[in-house]
């Protein structure tokens, strides 16, 4: 039986040596990819999701590590003010690809932004592109796969100076901030629901794949929205029983994942599952439906750092902040 094994992974600020973002030292950047290196071929995805990725002479520099294992590969042109990007990495050869940076006409066109002043504006796309792509791991089965990085729960406040602040002691840019924070990751959501559903109408024989950094668990407003119809998520009694809703609808894996496992990123001393793998039913066939493999790597490089509100703390460490998600489907 043939298998597809797919990963999604946030690198952590992979940048190259210098810069605000990267490393400070050649020694301490060489150390981040071959940590990220080990821990990519010893989890061996057949399609591995990237985030983060800063500069793509810092994405050529981890293929190179990895030692010809993935030889396709996309990385997006869209990335945010800050230079981090969503991509790509496959054995399987890419057979098409799609830059997703306007929000959907058809969702949310705009929500309210703000400006290094503090002024309200307007905001028409995603802050960090997504990203698709068309493989095929067995005749007659085209796999889309959807990435993204969705804006982030960490709050940067507004500064004139070019360098983000990411705390204050005025309560009311506080809830400015955090809630036009929600209102763009919500467009993001939105925009992602509705290009799923175009994939899906579009190609009926087809699967989807979207998976990614979402920022936020698996309950959360904004990831709910990307699964589309309700009522058979995993672990409900609709879950074995098909509907029309299933020709458009995606399921979290994240239910299928180890209880004392199920978190892919620890703040501030707490648990939280933020990386998420949905799938659409073509990938979970029968009757019952069959199940993938599906797993937190929270150990592949050791315990999980936590993290607090400042990034920039973690400037230059090895490996991640985040645990792989990994899925392997049995097709």
């Amino acid at each position: 039986m043939t298998t597809l094994s797919v990963m999604t992974w946030n690198l952590e600020n992979l940048f190259q040596p210098g810069g605000s973002s990267g490393p400070k030292t050649e020694a301490d950047f060489t150390q981040k990819l071959e940590t990220l290196a080990t821990a990519i071929s010893k989890l061996d995805p057949d399609v591995l999701a990237v985030q983060e990725v800063g500069q793509p002479a810092a994405f050529a520099d981890l293929i190179q590590q990895l030692n010809g294992r993935y030889a396709h590969t996309q990385l997006s042109s869209q990335p945010d003010a800050r230079g981090i990007r969503v991509g790509f990495l496959s054995k399987l050869p890419i057979e098409e690809s799609e830059d997703i940076v306007a929000f959907s006409p058809s969702g949310l066109p705009s929500v309210p932004s703000i400006d290094r002043d503090g002024n309200l504006d307007e905001s028409t796309r995603l802050s960090r592109g997504a990203l698709r792509i068309r493989v095929t791991p067995q005749p007659g089965l085209a796999v889309h796969l959807l990435t993204a990085h969705l804006k982030s729960k960490l709050l940067s406040f507004p500064s004139r100076t070019g360098q983000a602040r990411f705390t204050t002691r005025d309560e009311t840019e506080r809830a400015r901030i955090a809630g036009i924070a929600l209102l763009q990751r919500t467009a993001e959501a939105v925009t992602l629901r509705i290009k799923a559903t175009e994939i899906l109408e579009r190609n009926p024989d087809a699967a989807l794949i979207l998976l990614g950094d979402l920022n936020d668990v698996t309950d959360a407003a904004t990831t709910q929205i990307l699964q589309g119809a309700p009522g058979s998520e995993i672990g409900t009694g609709g879950f074995n029983r098909p509907d029309r809703g299933d020709a458009t609808r995606l399921f979290n894996l994240a239910g299928l994942i180890a209880e004392e496992r199920r978190f892919s990123r620890v703040f501030k001393g707490n648990n939280e599952l933020i990386d998420h793998i949905f799938a659409s039913a073509a990938l979970l066939p029968g009757q019952p439906r069959r199940l993938p493999m599906v797993d937190s790597q929270i150990d592949v490089i050791g315990a999980m750092p936590s993290i607090d509100d400042d990034p920039n703390e973690r400037r230059g460490k090895a490996g991640s902040d985040h645990a792989p998600i990994t899925a392997r489907f049995e097709l």
